[in-house]
């Protein structure tokens, strides 16, 4: 048994695709997958049905337990599978392609709705059928998921009209109601009765037909490993936003402070896992690049103060890539606005605080060279004749001034001539 838990995306796949291989190795009899999802990314979908497809062991698709649902991309794997079965309490459907923008392209208008009412007014009055609703590349998105239902369909001798329905109208079926309609095999309330059901049947696979030998048969339960945990939690946007942040300003920061640091490396990390994890997930390279863009701006200002104009384009153009940043409009797999904001403050924050360092450092009193020496106060260590020497920051500079000195007196410097400081006794206003 394999748990298909939760929005499908690569690590369900990957999950999934490493189980298959060791029940393979295994040598089992009967895969079951054990689906309760919401939907998910259309390509690791795709990529789980290329292996079930291809399976050279019988797999049984189970939306278990009561209360669970095979919705959107859980519908297209319930009926990719060589035999579909439901528990009571569940239901399936709602296969709706919502990767596009501006809702879910291809739903026909509600009766009673005042679209609705004028295309039937327009229709009558021309004698011609109604236009097909959404755009062209909306009708592309769902004639496209449609044909391949109706494929998985005929492919496994289900009800290919309800499946079609299911992507054209969003509708939805309970287990009863789905065995009725032939959408699935089978209504079982528990994996026993399952297991009951299924032995004897026949399962046609690519190059062969068995029949089911489950009288029983030990279940071994595969339960998802670390590679898949890890996978699982880089591959959620907020973490990928996450760890893409610390990877860019960790790499900035080493910049400022050039070496091989812990912000270095940390930073090359983080932006390594956000890469790898980004290319599994529907990202879009204008958010992306959108939030390069905007991070140099804030950094350009730090570096080149234009009065904020290039800190605030940057912050807003940071925004907006972050906003655009996951091309899909799956709740799953979209970043958290509050996310999106924290980060932005943080990002105006740190431009603020590099900012208001850079205008204390360019107020503040020169500490290099020999500049900095003058006007300091000095007190006199050695006197020899003429002669006189100072100490200056923990070294002794020889003298030159218009007045005799006496030892241990305080003197303030003037000016640096060479190796020689010029000196002079301060006056009552300098102690």
């Amino acid at each position: 048994m394999i748990d298909v838990d939760g929005a499908i995306g690569p690590a369900t796949a990957d999950h999934m695709e490493r189980s298959l291989d060791k029940a393979i190795t295994a040598e089992a009899s009967l895969i079951v997958l054990r689906i309760d999802t919401p939907g998910g990314l259309d390509m690791a979908m795709r990529e789980m049905i290329k292996v079930i497809l291809a399976s050279p062991l019988p797999i049984v698709g189970y939306v278990s337990p009561s209360g669970a649902r095979a919705a959107s991309a859980g519908t297209y794997l319930l009926y990719a599978t060589h035999l579909a079965a439901m528990a009571p309490g569940t239901n399936l459907g709602a296969a709706t392609p919502v990767q596009l923008g501006g809702g879910s392209p291809g739903l026909p208008n509600m009766p009673g709705s005042d679209d609705a009412k004028d295309g039937k007014a327009e229709g009558e009055s021309k004698g011609e059928a109604a236009a097909p609703p959404g755009d062209a590349m909306e009708r592309k998105v769902v004639n496209d998921a449609v044909a391949y239902i109706r494929s998985l369909a005929q492919l496994r001798n289900r009800n290919g009209d309800w499946a079609e329905r299911a992507v054209r109208e969003g509708v939805s079926l309970s287990a009863n109601d789905a065995l009725e309609q032939g959408v699935i095999e089978l209504v079982a309330d528990s994996m026993e009765n399952l297991l009951t059901q299924l032995d004897g049947r026949q399962v046609a696979l690519a190059k062969k037909s068995v029949t089911l030998s489950t009288d029983g048969e030990t279940i071994h339960y595969q339960p998802v490993d670390w590679r898949s945990e890890f996978l699982a939690v880089i591959t959620n946007p907020n973490i990928a936003y996450i760890l893409l942040m610390v990877g860019i300003y960790g790499l900035i920061i080493e910049f400022y402070n050039p070496g091989i640091g812990l912000a270095g490396i940390v930073g090359a990390a983080s932006l390594l896992v956000a890469m790898y994890a980004l290319q599994m997930l529907p990202i879009s390279y204008a958010g992306m690049g959108l939030i390069l863009l905007g991070i140099a701006l804030m950094t350009a200002e730090a570096f080149a103060p234009s009065f904020g104009l290039m800190g605030i384009s940057g912050a807003i153009t940071f925004l907006t890539g972050s906003v655009m940043l996951m091309d899909t409009n799956l709740p799953a797999y979209q970043i958290a606005l509050p996310m999106i904001i924290a980060l932005t403050v943080f990002s105006i924050g740190l431009l603020v605080f590099a900012l208001s360092m850079l205008v204390k450092a360019r107020h503040r009193k020169v500490v290099t060279g020999t500049e900095h020496l003058i006007g300091t106060m000095a007190t006199v260590g050695r006197v020899d004749g003429a002669s006189a020497w100072v100490w200056l920051e923990g070294e002794l500079w020889h003298t030159r001034s218009e007045s005799p000195l006496q030892l241990n007196e305080q003197v303030r410097v003037t000016a640096i001539d060479g190796l020689t400081a010029v000196v002079s006794k301060p006056t009552e206003g300098d102690y």
